[in-house]
């Protein structure tokens, strides 16, 4: 395992590169569940600067990672070679999720030019990075890419602003452990 001082060069280009990457969060406390989910779509995750990455939070079954990060704001986001030489890369920092109702939101949305929806966009997550670091990833599978799923974009292109608002009051008020989120 390598730390490295920040995201540029060949660090920056694998991240980009990748297809799909990870996102970890907890609660604070020994209590409520940790939460780790995969995260993909092209366009949707940026590099901001050599300490600074976002990407867009759709819509979907949960929110722990935003109930997370308004309790302690601790992520990871870890990108694995699935093609290539093996790699994985850590980000490990301090998030904060900007939601659509947010006055700052459109801007962050602006960063994202490349997103191919954003109707169904919930929220940006915000990462200040505070370390980074590779490691070899030499039991991870390799695996071809074939492409995007639409599912989600399809799903919320029939869905208004009010249905997504209804949507985040009624099925992402709280997490799984009872901590507000979207109510």
């Amino acid at each position: 395992m390598k730390v490295h001082e920040r995201i540029d060069g060949r660090l920056r280009a694998f991240i980009e590169a990748q297809p799909m990457f990870f996102v970890a969060t907890a609660p604070t406390g020994p209590d409520g569940h940790v939460n780790v989910s995969p995260k993909g779509m092209g366009g949707t995750f940026a590099v901001l600067g050599e300490h600074r990455v976002a990407y867009l939070d759709y819509h979907g079954s949960g929110a722990e990672t935003t109930a997370h990060l308004s309790e302690n704001g601790r992520i990871t986001l870890m990108f694995c070679a699935f093609q290539g030489p093996p790699n994985i890369v850590r980000l490990h920092g301090r998030g904060r999720a900007v939601p659509v109702t947010d006055p700052e939101f459109p801007e962050l949305l602006s960063l994202f030019g490349a997103a191919p929806d954003t109707h169904g966009v919930r929220s940006v997550i915000d990462v200040a990075v505070e370390r980074v670091s590779d490691s070899c990833g030499y039991a991870v599978p390799l695996m071809s890419y074939e492409g995007d799923r639409d599912l989600l974009l399809r799903s919320h292109g029939r869905r208004t602003e009010a249905d997504l608002a209804e949507y985040r009051r009624v099925k992402n008020g709280h997490s799984i452990d009872g901590r507000p989120i979207f109510a």
